[in-house]
């Protein structure tokens, strides 16, 4: 069993339509659920469809951007496995231990890059663009600027590259990721003891919420993707009451532009900024 599931992961990379139906199946699942029990009462400019739509733009090029670099990650990790370079191959680690590496590694690399974009002025030119959504719900997810998911993609690389992770742990890593950002992105409201118990593993909805807060430093904050220990260990975590939460940015960029597409796409390029 545990082979045939190994096997299925390594070779999902090959399979996009699987990869796809999985994205897809993500967010109609938590756009059915957030309509059904909402965090909040979410004001669009015209409906949820015109801001689903507006985002998906940025989610078809994100996945364009992807798609390209996924010859270079499937490269890499059979580069790795050729010359045994890496952690996995370093530690001999089991298969077990291969994914706990791969995943882990991976999951950091989605926290540092996080982490950087928030630091550096010029990445946050790009990354504010995912900010600036003023109705966060399960399409918010993938709304990264191009130079946002070009960023992304190189640090994955690097830390595939670290880690030695095989295409198995790389696409189980893949798949977890897609249906965390849908989940902790999606506008949905579970009991506060549930969301707290879920984010001391993994990032939860109210969790994730924070980040979107308008107000720094309450941004600066919960950069994980599918795991919490790196905010807590790194002492990046916080915790704001969701009723508190008011979404987009308080400077940077005007609210009622948020689902200009071609704005978003020309403002990092701005002078003056």
């Amino acid at each position: 069993m545990w082979q045939r599931l190994l096997e299925h992961f390594q070779t999902l990379e090959q399979r996009p339509l699987e990869r796809m139906a999985i994205l897809v199946g993500g967010l109609l699942l938590f756009w059915i659920i957030e309509g059904a029990i909402p965090l909040v009462s979410l004001r669009y400019k015209k409906n949820k469809l015109r801001h689903a739509g507006v985002n998906f733009v940025f989610t078809v090029i994100h996945l364009i951007i992807h798609t390209g670099l996924a010859v270079l990650i499937v490269l890499l990790s059979d580069w790795c496995l050729i010359e045994g370079f890496g952690m996995v191959y370093w530690f001999n680690a089991n298969v077990l231990l291969t994914v706990v590496i791969g995943v882990l590694a991976l999951d950091f690399s989605s926290w540092l890059v996080h982490l950087v974009m928030h630091k550096t002025p010029v990445l946050w030119r790009f990354h504010l663009i995912h900010h600036s959504d003023t109705n966060v719900d399960v399409t918010t997810g993938l709304r990264h600027h191009p130079g946002d998911s070009l960023l992304r993609g190189v640090f994955f690389i690097i830390f595939i590259f670290i880690s030695g992770a095989p295409m198995y742990s790389v696409m189980i890593y893949q798949t977890l990721v897609v249906i965390a950002t849908a989940f902790t992105h999606a506008n949905i409201s579970l009991p506060k003891k549930i969301d707290s118990a879920l984010s001391y593993i993994l990032i939860s909805p109210n969790m994730h919420k924070v980040h979107h807060h308008w107000k720094q430093p309450y941004t600066d904050t919960n950069y994980g993707a599918v795991f919490s220990i790196w905010d807590r260990l790194l002492g990046t975590f916080s915790r704001l009451d969701p009723k508190e939460i008011h979404y987009g940015l308080d400077r940077y960029y005007p609210a009622e532009k948020d689902e200009d597409v071609l704005s978003l796409l020309k403002h990092p390029f701005k002078k003056n900024q």
